[in-house]
């Protein structure tokens, strides 16, 4: 068994059931990076407060730049005997800086440690969905330029409403993204990292007047990827809520599952205009798979992942917040579960931005299909309610009156642009056969919408 960060009090060795059971290391293994530069931060806290001389630290510094180095990226580490990512880099760094590594845990618990590792961790993993965000919404704004005067069906109850621009139903995603980007920055912004809390009651060491240089530290370690992330080191405002807040946690898989929402929906749209009976939009083969047995399926695979695993997200939600919702102050063993969730949750969302993006750079929309179901004239029952409310005729009664219109030409088989004026006149008086035809115009019908403020 490895050796521990605790057990001077025990008797017996842990049973290996127990062992096994709370193990953490196959999972947390990602906050590698993120522990070592808590240590590297703490092993200046305990410099300056005089629990280590400068040979010390130098040498702790050393052990600790040589074990992030080791283990960058590694997943080997997950399967070492150690408990969690944190007692494993402790032992790599008592076998590379031999017994002055024992100092290191000096008013310091894994309580805050953890807290640190995992908020940094964080910090980092959002600066780079941020980024995704960022390209995926700026391929849509460049797809929604490519077909800036296309027009298409608008859906409301997946039927046909009323005639929109592409470019606008493209934006309203980008819309979407806009909002998401900005509940991932406030969520990073209240993430507070902080050192000194301790076990739970703090420590006898002012870890937050000693001016710690965390940037220049992040840019001395080559290759980490924390250098992005904006980490700043704050003051210990309450140690107790330090090390027993996971609202943090909770707000960023929130978060992520209502962008994952926003992305399940595109795919959802994709999908169904990419069908035989919609043949709206093709789906580059690059990010589609085949049949085993039908030999001519094209599927959207990638899209019906993006669909599914929005569930996924939800689950992790609650899953975090049913652990949360009964746990005594501060720190309890069950906030262990809120790592593979959380990290779950960012891969996912990660790779459904990155893969959706490249989906979305090679989309082509068939206009000649859509301008077919453009010829649809329900799509343009409305604009001829306008027609008649421009005309002084009631909102209430031009409506019932369009309604009707609609029903006869649907009962006689007839188009109500074919219809003679004598026709049309029956339905209302106001109708001029010549002004009517004009209304069955995509384009007419977009543009006449004013209170639309495009970007």
């Amino acid at each position: 068994m490895a050796k521990k960060m605790w057990g001077g009090r025990f008797g017996k060795k842990t049973h290996p059931l127990t062992e096994s059971f709370t193990r953490s290391i196959h999972f947390d293994y990602k906050l590698a990076a993120a522990d070592v530069l808590g240590s590297l931060l703490h092993v200046q806290v305990l410099a300056k407060s005089g629990y280590l001389s400068s040979s010390e630290s130098a040498k702790l510094i050393r052990g600790l730049k040589r074990i992030l180095k080791d283990i960058r990226g590694e997943k080997s580490v997950a399967a070492s005997a150690e408990e969690d990512i944190h007692s494993y880099i402790q032992n790599q760094l008592h076998k590379h800086a031999g017994d002055v590594a024992l100092k290191l845990q000096t008013a310091r618990s894994r309580n805050d440690q953890v807290a640190f590792a995992t908020k940094a961790y964080c910090k980092n993993a959002l600066a780079g969905l941020m980024r995704d965000i960022l390209e995926m919404s700026g391929s849509l704004v460049d797809l929604a330029d490519k077909y800036k005067d296309t027009v298409l069906p608008g859906y409301t109850h997946l039927q046909h409403a009323q005639p929109i621009y592409l470019r606008d139903y493209l934006m309203a995603y980008t819309a979407m993204l806009e909002r998401d980007l900005g509940r991932i920055e406030d969520a990073s912004a209240r993430i507070s990292l902080t050192l000194g809390a301790g076990a739970l009651a703090g420590t006898p060491v002012l870890a937050d007047r000693y001016n710690l240089k965390v940037r220049e530290l992040i840019a001395e370690l080559d290759g980490v990827a924390l250098k992005e992330s904006g980490i700043e080191l704050k003051p210990t405002g309450n140690s107790l809520d330090s090390v027993s807040d996971r609202d943090f946690v909770i707000e960023i898989i929130a978060s992520l599952s209502i962008l994952a929402m926003h992305l399940s929906r595109f795919a959802e749209d994709m999908i169904i205009w990419s069908t035989a009976e919609f043949d709206f939009v093709e789906i580059d083969e690059a990010f589609c798979t085949g049949s085993s047995l039908m030999p001519q399926k094209k599927n959207p695979d990638v899209l019906e992942l993006v669909r599914g695993y929005a569930g996924r997200l939800y689950g992790n939600l609650v899953s975090v917040l049913t652990m949360m919702k009964g746990l005594p102050m501060t720190y309890n063993r069950d906030m262990q579960l809120d790592k593979e969730p959380l990290f779950n949750s960012i891969e996912i969302v990660s790779s459904e931005l990155q893969v959706l993006n490249g989906l979305v750079k090679a989309l082509k929309f068939n206009k000649e299909k859509i301008a077919a179901r453009l010829k649809d004239e329900g799509l343009y029952a409305t604009d001829l309610v306008y027609y008649l409310v421009d005309k002084k005729v009631p909102f209430k009664q031009a409506h019932t009156i369009v309604g009707k219109l609609v029903q006869y030409s649907l009962k006689e088989g007839i188009r109500i642009q074919d219809m003679p004026e004598k026709a049309l006149k029956k339905f209302s008086a106001k109708f001029v056969k010549s002004e009517v035809a004009g209304l069955f115009d995509p384009v007419a019908s977009v543009e006449s919408k004013k209170s639309i403020k495009r970007k």
